[in-house]
C-alpha cells in the first residue's frame, strides 16, 4: 500500500535583484516546519541556484531576516503553522525592504551598518590595555537604560520595518538609533557629544515619527522607540563626560 502523498506548501519566492519577479515552487508541508526549513529545502532539492543567507538556525546571528507574507521576519524562528493558518495559503518570501538587493533573498547591508558608524555606533574609551578594567555599577539607571537595548545583533528586522526608512532613505533607523542610546548611557564612552550631534540632525532621532513598528517587530523583544524616544530628550544637552 502506498503511502499517501504528502500535503504541499504553495510557495512564492523573489527571484531576481531589485528587478525581478515571484517563483513558485511546491515544497512538500511538514510538522514543525519553519520558513527557513523551506528556502533550504527549495535551495537544496529544486534549484541550488537560490541564493539567501543563514547560519545558525536558532536564533542567534539575525542572518536569515527575510520579509514573510510582507512582514519581516527571522526565518529560523517563523514557523510555517504561525503565517499560513489554511491549508492552501501561499507563502510569500522575499528580500528585506530598503536595502539594495544582491540576488534572489540575500541583501546588501551596507547601507544598514554605515549608518551605526553615522550615529557613532562603536565605543570609544580611555583606558589603555595595561590599566584595569572599568567597573560599572549595575544598579544605575544608566546602565540599566543601556541593558534595555544592548542585545540588539543587527538583524535588521527593525530597519526593514521602518516606515521612515521609507519616506526618507537618509534616516539613520531604529538599530543604529538603538546602539547610539546604549553607549550614551556608557559611562566610560568618550564620544559623548559628537555622538549626540550625530544623532541629533535631520536623518537622525527628530525624524522618528513613533509608529512602533521597530518595537512590535523587534525579534529580541527591544523597544528601538523608547531608546530614539531617550535620545529626543536629550534635547542637544551634553552629557556628562567619563570619568577618568
Amino acid at each position: 500500500m502506498q503511502s499517501a502523498t504528502p500535503t504541499q506548501l504553495k510557495v512564492n519566492v523573489w527571484r531576481g535583484a531589485d528587478e525581478g519577479e515571484f517563483q513558485r515552487f511546491d515544497v512538500p508541508r511538514m510538522e514543525s516546519q519553519t520558513v527557513l526549513d523551506v528556502v533550504i529545502h527549495i535551495q537544496r532539492r529544486l534549484d541550488a541556484t537560490l541564493s539567501y543567507r543563514f547560519a545558525c538556525r536558532v536564533g542567534m546571528c539575525g542572518s536569515c531576516a527575510m520579509t514573510v507574507n510582507g512582514r519581516a521576519r527571522w526565518t529560523c524562528r517563523t514557523h510555517v503553522t504561525k503565517v499560513l493558518h489554511h491549508a492552501d495559503d501561499v507563502l510569500e518570501i522575499a528580500p528585506l525592504n530598503h536595502l539594495p538587493v544582491v540576488k534572489d533573498l540575500a541583501v546588501d547591508m551596507t547601507d544598514f551598518f554605515d549608518k551605526w558608524r553615522d550615529a557613532k555606533g562603536y565605543f570609544a574609551g580611555r583606558r589603555t590595555r595595561a590599566e584595569p578594567v572599568a567597573r560599572v555599577d549595575p544598579a544605575t539607571a544608566a546602565r540599566k537604560a543601556a541593558d534595555a537595548g544592548i542585545e540588539c545583533i543587527g538583524c535588521g528586522v527593525c530597519y526593514a520595518s521602518c516606515d521612515v526608512v521609507a519616506w526618507n532613505p537618509d534616516y539613520l533607523g531604529p538599530a543604529a538609533l538603538n546602539r547610539a542610546w546604549t553607549l550614551v548611557n556608557d559611562v566610560r564612552d568618550t564620544q559623548q557629544q559628537a555622538r549626540i550631534a550625530a544623532v541629533s540632525n535631520d536623518a537622525g532621532c527628530q525624524s522618528c515619527h513613533t509608529l512602533g513598528s521597530c518595537t512590535e517587530r523587534c525579534p529580541k523583544s527591544i523597544a528601538p522607540t523608547a531608546s530614539i524616544a531617550g535620545l529626543k530628550r536629550l534635547n542637544g544637552k551634553a552629557p556628562q563626560g567619563a570619568p577618568e
